[in-house]
């Protein structure tokens, strides 16, 4: 054997390394590499940013968008979207990654896109919400000018992560997960490709097979292509996969839910909105997913602590006690036993009738405080502990509410009486309501009575 021919040839035309030598098998990218669509009308299942009426295919027509930013979770296509609209409008693409790239990589760049403006760059970052504050500020002169037109991917909310002198320069565009016919069909597209493929391993899938491969991936199409790769490797050639062999692959799997990132505020939310909502299975359903993806079971806890009384209040002043006995369980007992505290919470929570006139009661008190002149206190209602606070006359003429019925004195304790609280009509606060309507009345009757102002 020549001494060239021993070297390993690396890489071919293509750019793949396609032989190692020595019997070493030859070396393809992951499926979902190799599948990636090549044109815009490949992309499939984000129609709602590329149908017809939509604003990007216009943009990417007539190349005439300036700097792009793609937000949405993993495998939804936000990179393969900027790599197809680089290569439609046949601009220099370069693309980087923020995880591996540095400021001297990015001035480099920046600096031969100014000297051939004729080529028109696209700069295609990937994981955008990893550059720090200085390198997104080193973009800016540049995509101010033109001289380079930034297409960002991020799973991050760019609110968050991107600066907004960048944010506010961009068309930020945001991805949903996948559909799962979209995720089918690129499945059973990659099953028959020979080229780029699977076609030439001669396995074959049923309809229920592919969609159980697409329901186990939740809309990530390089998970999905992925598992199948994985799959059909480990298969015997030309012969069909089985929903058992789908079954014991999905065993393995983590359920996506990023602690601290958009998963966890965007399904915290939808539990919280789910109890208010008094819908008890769709609650349960959000906390599984919290806890099947790890999630801090005193976060959840505390949560249910300020729902008790925000949206549950005084038409069940129960559920502020069953919160706190959840939180505290949660500390006491710990995972796993606790979900079981958990979800006693939630049901009884998510069954209770509803308020939220304490939170607008507040909010009330608030907005008076805020925008009025504050009013002094009472010189009745003021501390007379001292001789000297007595000699003013403080407390002087204060009345003592347990002296009078329903203890109900008549005196005003504001200056100028504000009406803060409107009680609801759910559950115990309709007794509420009535009592302080009769209270008023009293307070009002005893006005007159003394040939003063009460009540309301």
């Amino acid at each position: 054997m020549s001494e060239e021919s021993e070297q390993p040839q690396l890489f071919d035309d293509a750019g793949e390394i396609s032989s190692a030598g020595d019997g070493v098998p030859a070396f393809r990218p992951p499926l979902a590499a190799r599948m990636r669509p090549r044109s815009l009308a490949e992309v499939q299942g984000q129609e709602k940013l590329l149908g017809p009426d939509s604003l990007l295919p216009r943009l990417i027509a007539s190349d005439t968008f300036g700097s792009l930013l793609f937000y949405g979770p993993p495998g939804c296509g936000k990179t393969t979207l900027a790599e197809v609209i680089a290569a439609e409008t046949r601009c220099t693409c370069v693309r980087i990654n923020a995880v591996l790239s540095n400021t001297a990589e990015l001035r480099d760049i920046l600096r031969l896109a100014r000297m051939r403006p004729e080529r028109r760059t696209v700069l295609l970052i990937d994981e955008i919400h990893r550059f720090n504050k200085a390198q997104q500020d080193l973009l800016l002169p540049d995509v101010e000018a033109g001289n380079v037109r930034i297409i960002g991917c991020t799973t991050h909310n760019p609110g968050f992560y991107v600066i907004p002198p960048l944010l506010s320069r961009s068309h930020l565009f945001r991805l949903e997960p996948l559909p799962e016919d979209a995720v089918v069909a690129a499945l059973r597209a990659a099953l028959t490709d020979v080229e780029r493929g699977l076609g030439a391993s001669g396995v074959s899938a049923e309809e229920n097979v592919l969609r159980a491969v697409a329901q186990m991936t939740e809309g990530d199409m390089r998970r999905a292509l992925n598992a199948l790769e994985t799959l059909v490797a480990s298969h015997p050639m030309h012969t069909p996969l089985t929903l058992e062999e789908v079954a014991v692959f999905a065993r393995e799997r983590h359920l996506r839910y990023d602690r601290g990132e958009d998963e966890h505020y965007d399904t915290a939310s939808a539990f919280i909105k789910s109890i208010r909502g008094s819908d008890p299975d769709a609650a349960l359903y959000w906390l599984a997913v919290m806890l099947e993806g790890g999630e801090d079971p005193r976060f959840i806890a505390r949560r249910l602590v300020i729902l008790a009384s925000e949206d549950v209040g005084l038409a069940d002043s129960r559920a502020i006690g069953v919160a706190m006995a959840v939180q505290q369980a949660c500390e006491f007992v710990g995972l796993p036993e606790c979900a079981l505290n958990l979800a006693h919470g939630v049901i009884f929570l998510a069954t209770c009738p509803k308020s939220n006139s304490a939170t607008n009661a507040l909010f009330a008190a608030k907005k008076a405080v805020r925008e009025e002149a504050r009013q002094p206190v009472p010189l009745h209602l003021r501390d007379a502990h001292t001789k000297l606070n007595k000699s003013l006359g403080q407390g002087k003429e204060y009345l003592y509410s347990h002296e009078f019925p329903e203890g109900i004195s008549g005196q005003n304790y504001l200056e100028r009486p504000l009406r803060l609280y409107q009680p609801g009509t759910n559950g115990a606060e309709a007794a509420i309501g009535e009592r302080l309507a009769r209270w008023n009345e009293l307070r009002r009757k005893m006005a007159r009575e003394q040939g003063g102002k009460g009540g309301f």
